[in-house]
């Protein structure tokens, strides 16, 4: 009966007990199907974004722009852009132009002046330090989805 009993106890541990907390996984054909699901759902500034997961200190989201978005201010969060699909030149750098307040820590300007400009494609990667202005432009007729990690700091 021992050998039985102990079979069996040994089995229960090798069953799979479910991915950790915190464990997160979105696979590559997932993440390119979000540029079809949020087109649908673009505002007026022709951009489309959804929260996928919060669990601490920083968050993952999803986003989509067919046009050019505001100049974005982050006191307290960095930005990790991955880029799945598309291209758009990204400013960074310099100064908001009349900035305003949007949230706690959070400001936008209709553009960036003295900022710096880097093409970005498929595949490619860029972190944003918190406190860094930072625009996605996109050329007329262009379009882009990125997955962002925000981190706060």
């Amino acid at each position: 009966m021992k050998p039985i009993a102990l079979l069996l106890l040994s089995a229960a541990f090798a069953l799979p007990a479910g991915d950790p907390a915190g464990f997160l996984l979105w696979k590559s054909s997932e993440l390119k199907g979000y540029a079809k699901t949020l087109a649908p759902k673009m505002n007026a500034q022709h951009v489309a974004s959804q929260v996928l997961a919060n669990p601490g200190n920083y968050h993952f989201q999803i986003a989509h722009r067919e046009g050019s978005g505001e100049g974005e201010w982050h006191e307290k969060a960095a930005d990790i852009f991955f880029v799945q699909s598309g291209e758009a030149t990204l400013v960074y750098g310099g100064e908001l132009v009349n900035g305003r307040q949007t949230g706690a820590g959070e400001m936008r300007s209709a553009s960036i002046r003295g900022g710096m400009e880097k093409p970005l494609a498929a595949g490619d990667v860029v972190t944003i330090p918190a406190k860094m202005p930072h625009q996605m432009k996109l050329a007329a007729g262009k379009e882009i989805t990125y997955f962002v990690v925000k981190v706060d700091q």
